[in-house]
C-alpha cells in the first residue's frame, strides 16, 4: 500500500488500515451514485463523506418518479406520529428485527479484509442495541432528559430464507475488490438480498473507485398512503443499510481479529445508517438550499433536536448558530461527529422511528418476522454452497480445466470434522470428494472439485462425521464457470492494445509472450502522473500499440513494483478488429503481477469448405445435428468456439462424431487437437 497522497498526493491512508484504497478528490467534487456533488453537499468530513443516503435517495427519487417525495413522505408521516403520541398502546413492546448481514468479498480468506469475522459483525449488532435500547453501562447510554429508549433492537437471523438453520450472516464472494455505490446498487443488492419483509438487510463491502471515502448509506422508508404514489414504496430489491468493511463493528469488542478504522470504529456509522432506515433526517435538515452562505439550520422534524447549521465533525463543543441559547446536539447520531462522541437518539426521533416501523411497507412487515427465532439444531448437520470461481485463464496448452470450489458449513452443534460429497460433472458418472477438517458451528471451510471449463457440477453431502446427514434441506449445490472466464479468442490477426497507466506510472511494465514463452512485446515504465498540491493534474498518457500477431495462444502479464496493481482510473484492455474485447482490467489491487491468455484463431474463406491441411474433414457442412470428422485418432479433443470467440462446447471426438444439435443457428469454429496437430475449420450450424 502507497504511503498517503496527502502527503504524496491525496491518497486516503487512515492508522494501520487503510480503508479506502487511493481514495482521491479531484478539485472539489465527488461522483457519488451516479451524479456529481460537490464536497460541500456531501458534507465530507476530515475527507470522509460520513454517510450518502440524502444522495442515495435523490438519485431513487429522480430514477423512479413515483416514489415518495421528501415532502410527500413528511405530510404521510406527521399524522401518525402525532397519532403514536397520542395512543400509546399502538407503541407496543419491544421490537426485534431479524438481521441479515452480507459480508461481501472476493475469495479473502475468513479474517482477512474484507471478508471480516463473525465476532466482528456481532459486535456491530451489540453497539445497534446499546444504542438503540440506550443500555446502562455501556456507551449507548446518555443522562439527558430528551433521551430515548426507542425500543427497538436487532437479532442476527436464525433462520434463512429456505427454512434451514443460519447464523444470520451470508458471506458472498463477488469476484471483486471493490464496489462503487451505483454497483452496489445495481449488481451486489440484487443478487444476494434477503426477503426485505422478513429481514433487515445489512450489507459489509468495500466501497472503492469514485465512492472510496464514503463511510455508509441507507435506503430510506416510503409509503403508498397517498394517491398516485408507487405502491411499492420503492425498490424492495435494494432496501436497507450499507457501510464500508472497516466502520462495521466496534473495537470496544476486539478479540485481535478486527478490521476498523479510528475514529469510525465504534459502530456508530451503522447506528446512524439504520435510524435513517427507519425514518430519521440529519440534525441539520438536509436542505443545502436552504442558505447560500452555508448555513442550512432546515429541520428534521423533531423538535426536541436543536436546528444545526451544518454537519459536524470530530468531537467539538456545541455551538448556538441558528437559535440563540440552542446549542447543536453534536453527541446526536444522526450527525457527523466521531463514533466515540455520539450517544443519543431523542424522544421526537423515537416516535419517528416508531411510526415508521407501524405503518411503511417492508418495516411493517419486519415487526411480526419469526427469523431469529431458532429451529431444532442437530448434532451432525452441514450445509454446501457453490462459490464463484475468480480466476481467468492465465496459461496457454489445450483445453482448460478449473477448480470449481464449493464451501462447506457447520450447522450442527458437534465439530464437524469429516464429510462424503458425491457429485457429477455435466451429469456423467458419480464420483467422490472426502473432505476432513475441523470446524465449530458456524464456520466455514471452501474445497474445489476440477472439471472442464465449461463444466457443470452437481454436487452432495452423503455422509458427515461418519454418520448420515441429519438435515438434508441443506445439502445440495451446483456449480457452473460463474465468474470463470474461458480462453477469449480474436477474429483478426491484429489487435490493439491499450494501457491508461495509474498514477504512478514508473511501477508498471507488462510483456506479451506467445505459447512457447517467446516475449513477442513489452512495455514501461511510463511516467507518473502530475500534481499541485492536493490535486491531481493528469494522469500518465495513454498508451495504445498494434500487436500483428499469429493464431496462436498468447499471455498477457502486467507487473506493478509497489504491489498494488492498477489503481485510481487505471486501466487496460486488448481488442481485435471487430472491437471485442478480449482481455481487460479495471482499477484493481492484483499484487504484484496479473496474467490473462486469449487466442488468435483466424480462417481463410476456403476453410468453409471443410478440409485444412493435414487433410482433417468435417461434413456436412453446413450441419444440422452431427458433424462427422475423418482421420483423427480415438484421443483427438474438440472445442467450438461462437463468433464472438466462446467456447460454447468441448471434449472428446468419439466415433468420429460431434453432436451440435444443441447449438443455436449460426456460424462457429471447431478446433480439433490431436497429437501434435491442431486445426480450426469454420462450418455453419443450420
Amino acid at each position: 500500500m502507497k504511503i498517503s497522497i496527502l502527503s504524496k498526493i491525496a491518497f486516503l491512508f487512515i492508522s494501520a488500515v487503510s480503508i479506502f484504497t487511493y481514495s482521491q478528490r479531484i478539485g472539489d467534487s465527488k461522483l457519488v451514485l451516479g451524479k456529481t456533488y460537490t464536497v460541500n453537499e456531501l458534507k465530507a468530513i476530515n475527507g470522509f463523506i460520513r454517510c450518502a443516503s440524502t444522495e442515495n435517495e435523490r438519485e431513487l427519487q429522480a430514477k423512479y418518479p413515483d416514489r415518495m417525495s421528501d415532502a410527500e413522505f413528511e405530510a404521510w408521516l406527521a399524522p401518525l406520529i402525532e397519532n403514536s403520541k397520542a395512543n400509546k398502546s399502538q407503541n407496543g413492546g419491544i421490537i426485534t428485527i431479524p438481521v441479515v448481514v452480507h459480508v461481501i468479498h472476493s475469495g479473502q480468506a475468513y479474517g482477512v479484509a474484507p471478508n471480516i469475522t463473525d465476532t466482528q459483525v456481532q459486535s456491530q449488532i451489540t453497539v445497534m442495541n446499546n444504542d438503540f435500547r440506550k443500555l446502562a453501562g455501556t456507551t449507548g447510554f446518555n443522562s439527558n432528559p430528551v433521551g430515548a429508549d426507542v425500543m427497538i433492537q436487532f437479532a442476527l437471523a436464525k433462520v434463512d430464507p429456505n427454512g434451514n438453520p443460519t447464523n444470520g450472516i451470508d458471506r458472498v464472494n463477488l469476484c471483486k475488490a471493490f464496489w462503487t455505490t451505483d454497483e452496489v446498487n445495481t449488481t451486489v443488492k440484487p443478487q444476494t438480498i434477503w426477503d426485505p419483509t422478513q429481514y433487515m438487510n445489512m450489507w459489509s463491502v468495500q466501497l472503492g473507485g469514485a465512492s472510496a471515502n464514503i463511510l455508509g448509506y441507507a435506503q430510506f422508508p416510503s409509503n403508498s398512503g397517498l394517491a398516485g404514489l408507487n405502491t411499492s414504496g420503492g425498490l424492495a430489491n435494494t432496501d436497507g443499510v450499507v457501510a464500508n468493511y472497516a466502520t462495521f463493528g466496534s473495537s470496544d469488542y476486539n478479540d485481535g481479529s478486527f478490521i476498523l478504522s479510528a475514529p469510525y470504529d465504534k459502530g456508530r456509522t451503522m447506528t446512524h445508517e439504520v435510524g435513517h432506515f427507519l425514518g430519521l433526517r440529519h440534525i441539520w435538515g438536509d436542505d443545502d438550499a436552504a442558505d447560500p452562505s452555508g448555513l442550512v439550520c432546515a429541520t428534521d422534524y423533531c423538535n426536541d433536536t436543536p436546528p444545526a447549521h451544518k454537519a459536524n465533525g470530530g468531537c467539538v463543543v456545541p455551538i448556538a448558530s441558528c437559535t440563540a441559547g440552542l446549542f447543536e446536539m453534536v453527541e446526536n447520531y444522526m450527525d457527523y461527529t466521531n463514533d466515540t462522541c455520539m450517544n443519543i437518539f431523542t424522544l421526537d426521533q423515537k416516535a419517528r422511528m416508531t411510526a415508521v416501523m407501524n405503518n411503511s411497507p417492508r418495516r411493517l412487515e419486519l415487526k411480526t418476522s419469526t427469523k431469529d427465532i431458532a429451529i431444532p439444531l442437530f448434532a451432525n448437520d452441514a450445509e454446501l454452497k457453490a462459490e464463484k470461481n475468480c480466476s481467468s485463464v492465465t496459461a496457454c496448452g489445450g483445453t482448460a480445466s478449473i477448480s470449481f470450489p464449493f464451501s462447506i458449513y457447520n450447522r450442527g452443534t458437534s465439530a464437524l470434522t469429516s464429510a462424503i460429497i458425491t457429485y457429477t460433472i455435466n451429469g456423467g458418472a458419480s464420483q467422490t470428494y472426502n473432505w476432513t477438517g475441523n470446524l465449530v458451528q458456524n464456520r466455514y471451510a471452501v474445497f474445489s472439485i476440477t472439471a472442464p471449463e465449461s463444466s457443470t457440477v452437481s454436487a452432495q453431502i452423503t455422509s458427515v462425521n461418519g454418520t448420515s446427514d441429519a438435515r438434508t434441506s441443506n445439502n445440495n449445490a451446483v456449480a457452473s464457470a460463474g465468474g470463470f472466464t474461458t480462453t477469449p479468442t480474436a477474429s483478426s490477426t491484429a489487435v490493439t492494445f491499450t494501457l491508461q497507466p495509474d498514477f504512478y506510472g514508473s511501477e508498471t511494465t507488462w510483456t506479451l509472450k506467445n505459447s512457447s514463452g517467446t516475449t513477442l512485446y513489452s512495455g514501461g515504465p511510463y511516467a507518473n502522473g502530475v500534481a499541485n498540491g492536493n490535486q491531481i493534474v493528469s494522469l500518465p498518457a495513454i498508451f495504445t500499440q498494434t500487436w500483428n500477431l499469429t493464431p496462436d495462444c498468447y499471455v498477457f502479464t502486467i507487473n506493478d513494483s509497489d504491489g498494488d496493481g492498477i489503481q485510481f482510473y487505471g486501466y487496460y484492455n486488448v481488442k481485435d478488429a471487430a472491437g471485442n474485447i478480449l482481455i481487460s482490467e479495471g482499477a484493481t489491487n492484483f499484487g504484484t503481477t496479473q496474467s490473462k491468455a486469449f487466442k488468435v484463431l483466424v480462417l481463410g474463406t476456403n476453410d468453409t469448405s471443410g478440409s485444412v491441411k493435414n487433410n482433417i474433414q468435417i461434413y456436412p457442412n453446413p450441419a444440422t445435428d452431427v458433424l462427422n470428422i475423418t482421420k483423427v485418432s480415438n484421443k483427438a479433443r474438440y472445442e467450438i468456439h461462437n463468433a464472438v470467440g466462446q467456447i460454447v462446447k468441448s471434449g472428446e471426438i468419439n466415433d468420429n462424431q460431434v453432436r451440435i444439435a444443441e447449438l443455436i443457428k449460426g456460424s462457429y469454429i471447431i478446433t480439433i487437437k490431436d497429437k501434435d496437430i491442431s486445426q480450426s475449420i469454420k462450418f455453419i450450424k443450420k
